[in-house]
């Protein structure tokens, strides 16, 4: 690694200490300023946390070398994601965010659930918190192993020093800063992400000649890659587009709704937000695209060993971040990388220590826990679940990897379902919601492990659709009059009006 590199990578890793540093001020007097910011986002940070927690590695490894490698047919999973984004934040962001206020103040899902469904039984918040913790735990440490493969691979270094400079780096300023700490870093790995997905292609155009050239030579190597049903089926593009439907169940983006100032600041945030990702999704997409014109214009020594191999051709925004910029500048790009990799981590790291302080310590273990004790116990639960995280991440094994691979379905189907009902079916019952929770988890697992004739199907759609059966149908079957819920869901709707 150029010593260039190695400076710019320093001094991305010194701001995001230092943002630690200065949040560590604010998130001092009690738990909720720790793990949810007091809720007093705004729009910006807000759009653009969402985002970069969202986003990981994937992003600029992943999909421009699926880009590259099958060509524009790749799309159909960002035209998914793109769409279920803004749905989301349409029907899901605003009804959240005042119902998890109205509903006792709830600063993470579990609690939420028990509000929101009176549940004496204490079963929801149990699984829920149970499903998060594990989930979470293992997604946590497939992203440190992100991390460390990507200083192996980018940077020249050990697997296992790159393991721990990521994770102590993200640990520091997360255990310090908590979420206010984990949505600033993210509004400045999301900007870095956006600058280099924008930068890039821009250049990589002019280098080729301009968009003439570089659609005639792509077409040298082959019209399909310009041709966006190529290779597709109508169950392949379906399943690439339900991964939209995972947005209203993943808990690391649906706090950020949670935490957000103002109801109408969403607006706003949906406009940022939705243009970050068509800026950032489109970027990576053309970077993928336009790598195959430059490839066989100026360098089809490398073209031949991307060809090879889809690992390969992942790394199409490392090789250009180093061949056509300076080693300063190529290094800012690099750190964008790293940027996507650890806003990720920190905020999973961040939504599995909420789970593990409100959902188990506080209400199991220290049920009368003061504000202090719980600020503590917030900040031990972001060690205990990095160092369990990193364990794993030491020596890290297909299993694990694969499982998390699945955890997006898995989170989809199991919260999803339950969180459109809770807003927008008042009759719901906590019986129904804990079996459509159950029936969307165990339906994915199912799907992933089980010999059958049918996975070409993406497992959320199985899991999706019966866990929506199974709220419905089971609430039916246990529901009874709740005057408390009725009002609670008036209220909600009453508020929204009047925004």
């Amino acid at each position: 690694m150029n010593i260039y590199e190695y400076i710019s990578i320093g001094l991305y890793m010194a701001l995001m200490i230092g943002i630690g540093i200065y949040s560590y001020r604010k998130s001092t007097s009690n738990s909720e300023e720790f793990l949810i910011g007091g809720r007093k986002m705004g729009a910006a940070v807000t759009a653009l946390s969402a985002g970069a927690a969202d986003m990981s590695g994937w992003l600029l490894m992943g999909l421009p070398g699926a880009m590259y490698f099958t060509g524009l047919s790749s799309a159909w999973i960002a035209i998914g994601l793109t769409l279920g984004c803004y749905l989301n934040y349409i029907f899901v962001a605003p009804r959240l965010r005042m119902y998890t206020e109205v509903a006792q103040n709830a600063i993470t899902l579990p609690v939420y659930f028990e509000n929101r469904f009176k549940d004496k039984t204490r079963l929801l918040r149990i699984v829920s918190s149970i499903l998060i913790l594990v989930f979470f735990t293992l997604y946590t440490s497939a992203g440190m192993v992100s991390g460390g493969k990507l200083f192996e691979s980018a940077f020249g270094l050990d697997y296992t020093t790159g393991l721990w400079l990521t994770s102590f780096v993200v640990v520091l300023y997360t255990f310090l800063g908590g979420f206010l700490a984990v949505s600033l870093t993210d509004f400045v790995q999301g900007t870095i992400m956006v600058l280099a997905l924008v930068i890039v292609p821009i250049v990589v155009i002019y280098e080729i000649g301009g968009v003439g050239e570089t659609v005639s030579i792509i077409n040298q190597k082959g019209d399909q890659y310009l041709d966006l049903f190529k290779g597709t089926t109508t169950i392949s593009i379906l399943s690439l587009m339900a991964w939209g439907l995972g947005y209203c169940g993943q808990p690391h983006i649906l706090v950020r709704f949670m935490a957000i100032d103002k109801v109408s600041d969403l607006t706003k945030a949906r406009k940022i937000g939705i243009t970050w990702m068509i800026f950032t999704v489109g970027g990576a997409l053309l970077v993928g695209l336009i790598g195959i014109a430059y490839l066989l214009k100026f360098d089809t020594t490398t073209m031949m060993k991307f060809d090879s191999s889809k690992t390969e051709s992942e790394t199409i925004f490392i090789y250009f971040s180093r061949i056509l910029f300076h080693p300063l500048i190529g290094g800012f790009l690099l750190s964008a990388i790293l940027a996507a990799v650890m806003s990720t981590i920190s905020s999973q790291l961040l939504v599995t220590s909420s789970s593990l302080t409100e959902d188990i310590y506080k209400a199991f273990l220290n049920k009368k826990a003061s504000q202090k004790q719980l600020l503590v116990a917030s900040r031990l639960s972001v060690l205990i679940v990095a160092i369990i995280a990193v364990l794993l991440s030491l020596t890290p094994n297909d299993s694990i990897l694969n499982l998390v691979g699945n955890a997006w379905a898995g989170f989809g189907s199991a919260f999803g379902p339950l969180i459109i009902f809770s807003l927008f079916w008042k009759k719901t019952t906590w019986q129904g919601a804990l079996a459509g929770m159950l029936t969307g988890g165990i339906v994915v697992l199912a799907w992933v492990y089980t010999n059958h004739d049918y996975k070409e199907w993406y497992e959320i759609i199985p899991g999706f659709i019966s866990s929506l059966v199974m709220i419905y149908v089971v609430s039916l079957i246990t529901q009874k009059p709740n005057k408390e819920i009725d009002k609670e869901f008036d209220e909600v709707n009453t508020i929204l009006r009047n925004n």
